[in-house]
């Protein structure tokens, strides 16, 4: 297994980006230098993050999310915590 994470991940199971295997190994995302822990989805090369608002949902009782633009650092977090 690869130890670059994926340009685009979700954690959406209904979503085309969603891999699980790479979701049980654990995944981090640094946001403009800092870790996020409510990150539903990602993009590396367009530069964004989709972020859970709160425990709200929506009519399908999907978490409702902001989008937010800047830089994004995925890493898995097995080799962080060997490094």
């Amino acid at each position: 297994m690869s130890d670059t994470p994926p340009d685009r991940l979700a954690v959406n199971p209904n979503s085309p980006f969603y891999d699980e295997t790479l979701l049980e190994r654990g995944i981090g995302v640094r946001f403009k230098g800092v870790d996020k822990t409510n990150v539903e989805e990602y993009c590396v090369s367009e530069g964004w993050v989709r972020l859970s608002a709160g425990k709200t949902l929506d009519r399908a009782g999907n978490p409702m999310t902001v989008k937010l633009k800047g830089p994004v650092e995925p890493y898995f977090r097995d080799v962080a915590s060997e490094g």
